[in-house]
């Protein structure tokens, strides 16, 4: 019987008998076509249609119908405040509604998301990482020194980081910078791992603002890239970012803008 009844009342709501007028409020019409669309609306932002929602949908619009009508009454609509956020209301919605019509009618394709993807792999593929450690010191004296000492097996470059770099952060790791492009460094470090073979300490130490470095170079990489599938959606929102913003570059190169 439960079930009868709910059925019975879907579709009360989903196809009605009579006319297209749903119900009046106060004298003023609501339409089913209006109910419907509503309904559609909250379905799409991930309700699911029930005759309790819909029960649920009917109250509020009651409500919400009631209350602008008494807001009305009050002349709360030619209040030059309510105006301006109506119009700019208004407009966002129209914006919306416009920039979803360019995409409906220009959906990113299969083949796009496959050459772009493809064209970040081959950029991401040609910056490599490198695994790095470093012996940060204050003075070039001292780098020499013990970078000196470093190459004649004197120290070892684990014991050196950890008595003498002044890096709080890889100091206690010996050194240790882990993987990492060289753009994440500062210029002269960066180019002096540019230019270490792997397993490789450089002939010199390196200034940088933060002092002298000692560095070696552990090892390079090419990046790992993730799957197409995995990336999809990302790539698929990345061009059509880009391509509502083609969108509305060229809505102003139409538009005659005059200032006063």
């Amino acid at each position: 019987m439960k079930r009868l009844a709910a059925l019975t009342l879907a579709c009360a709501f989903a196809a009605p008998i009579s006319a297209e007028t749903m119900m009046t409020i106060n004298g003023q019409d609501i339409s089913q076509a209006d109910f419907d669309n509503f309904i559609e609306l909250i379905i799409e932002q991930g309700a699911t249609d029930s005759p309790e929602l819909r029960e649920r949908v009917k109250e509020e619009l009651i409500v919400r119908t009631v209350a602008v009508q008494e807001a009305e009454r009050q002349g709360l609509d030619k209040n030059p405040e309510v105006q301006q956020e109506l119009d700019l209301a208004r407009q966002g919605i129209l914006v919306r509604a416009l920039l979803e019509d360019y995409i409906e009618a220009h959906p990113i394709s299969d083949e796009q998301v496959e050459a772009e993807y493809n064209k970040l792999k081959e950029q991401g593929e040609q910056q490599k990482e490198y695994k790095v450690r470093h012996i940060l010191v204050e003075a070039e004296d001292e780098a020499k020194k013990l970078l000196a000492d470093i190459k004649d097996g004197k120290l070892s470059f684990d014991d050196a980081a950890k008595e003498h770099s002044i890096d709080p952060g890889s100091k206690e790791n010996g050194g240790e910078l882990g993987w990492a492009p060289s753009s994440n460094y500062v210029a002269p470090f960066a180019e002096a791992v540019e230019t270490l073979e792997v397993g490789n300490l450089g002939d010199a130490p390196v200034e940088s603002q933060f002092g002298w470095h000692i560095i070696e170079l552990q090892d390079e990489r090419a990046p790992e890239f993730p799957a197409l599938d995995d990336v999809k959606s990302q790539i698929t929102e990345l061009l059509r970012q880009e391509q509502l913003s083609e969108f509305q570059d060229e809505l102003l190169a139409k538009a005659k803008v005059e200032e006063k």
